[in-house]
């Protein structure tokens, strides 16, 4: 069986798919903060995507039934999705965190990917435009990141820098997602996913080689190294390929409104970071607002 949308998955795969997603999906923001204080964020990247595309090379040989896109525009369409979904926001996620951002915040701000998909489908036209209630929605999400915001700015977590380079990331995975939907046609995922690390690969090394912290090889580093390419790259990065395949762009980035209040349990669980009422109120007006501008009119 190959392993994309058409291939007649089980359907208890596809029902069980999206909460593992989310779960595994979540860590990702906890893994960035076991890692830097270790090393690089590009170099750290760099080394993820190049061990992720050596596991996708093994996994590829020991298969037989391995498809490859025959049109050559869809090798140049995966690259695109791989450098926005996996080198941009990736880089713009650990680079946040590297410069002092909590996990719970950064994974708040990504969370906001389903409103900004929303109105960008709304506004060129590709879906139906924005209704009443899903206004209502984006005021309350935006309501809830300044509560957030508001309090970790007076904190000092947060500075243009951060700020800016998890707006970056957000612009990254929204961009990547819609275009995937796009222009990338269904695909051994096996093969897309290996493209796509393939292409972040190439974007992130040279950018990498210029920087200047040295990689400490701590217990913490490798077990943010492992888990970042078994479960985040190998099962995380597949599973939102064949979701984004399999559905709408907003109901598949819906899902991500679940990740913000999972990371940031994970953040308070493990580094104490500050989960004060105000900021359960922020997240949770956050989620409602998601909730209604993705919901079903």
């Amino acid at each position: 069986m190959r392993f994309n949308v058409n291939a007649g998955a089980a359907p208890l795969l596809w029902r069980v798919m999206p909460a593992a997603f989310v779960l595994i999906w979540s860590t990702g923001f906890v893994v960035a903060r076991f890692g830097m204080p270790h090393a690089p964020p590009l170099s750290f990247l760099a080394l993820r995507f190049a061990l992720s595309a050596l596991t996708f090379v093994i996994w590829i040989k020991l298969s037989h039934d391995v498809g490859w896109p025959r049109d050559r525009r869809q090798w140049g369409h995966l690259a695109m999705v791989g450098a926005l979904t996996h080198a941009i926001y990736l880089g713009g996620v650990w680079a946040a965190v590297k410069a002092g951002m909590g996990a719970g915040t950064i994974a708040l701000m990504a969370g906001l990917q389903p409103v900004l998909t929303a109105v960008w489908l709304s506004a060129t036209g590709t879906q139906h435009r924005v209704s009443g209630r899903q206004w209502v929605g984006l005021l309350l999400g935006l309501g809830g990141l300044v509560l957030v915001l508001w309090r970790k700015l007076g904190l000092g977590e947060l500075n243009a820098v951060n700020l800016s380079l998890g707006a970056c990331a957000l612009l990254a995975i929204t961009t990547g997602t819609l275009y995937q939907k796009r222009f990338v046609a269904p695909c051994d995922v096996r093969s897309a996913v290996l493209i796509q690390l393939l292409a972040a690969l190439v974007l992130t090394l040279p950018f990498a080689l210029l920087e200047q912290e040295p990689m400490v090889w701590h217990a913490e580093l490798l077990g943010a190294l492992a888990w970042s390419v078994l479960m985040l790259t190998l099962a995380g990065s597949s599973m939102l390929y064949l979701l984004v395949q399999r559905g709408a762009a907003t109901r598949v980035t819906s899902l991500l409104y679940l990740v913000p209040p999972c990371a940031a349990l994970q953040g308070w669980l493990l580094f104490g970071e500050s989960m004060s009422a105000l900021v359960w109120l922020g997240m949770a007006l956050t989620a409602v607002g998601v909730g209604l501008v993705v919901g079903r009119d």
